[in-house]
């Protein structure tokens, strides 16, 4: 059974090396996103109904805003939100970027200039 940890603050970051370097810092923008109630915000504002890969934008933008964060540069980056522990510290669904392609292909010009 997969254990997922759905309050961030938590959980403490702690590594025997003092050179090693993770993306642990994602940790932060999660609590600042729980905190603000970002998705919630996401899930009210943003309105894709009847569009394909409009389904659940506030997972979809988390993890594009996440990704962006940790230095993703293009979509297929977004997979090293799926490695290693990052999903169990995450309090959201990461999505596959496919999915995200879709997702993002499916705002149009007028969503854009909104």
């Amino acid at each position: 059974m997969k254990q997922s940890y759905q309050t961030p603050e938590g959980i403490e970051v702690a590594f025997d090396d003092e050179n090693l370097v993770a993306n642990a810092g994602l940790v932060l923008v999660s609590t600042l996103a729980s905190k603000l109630g970002l998705d919630a915000l996401i899930s009210e504002r943003v309105d894709l109904t009847g569009r394909v890969g409009g389904a659940n934008p506030a997972a979809k933008s988390l993890t594009l805003i996440h990704a962006m964060v940790a230095g993703a540069s293009h979509i297929d980056h977004v997979d090293m939100l799926r490695s290693g522990a990052s999903s169990k510290v995450l309090p959201f669904h990461v999505a596959a970027p496919s999915t995200l392609g879709t997702y993002l292909r499916s705002f149009t010009f007028g969503h854009v200039r909104q």
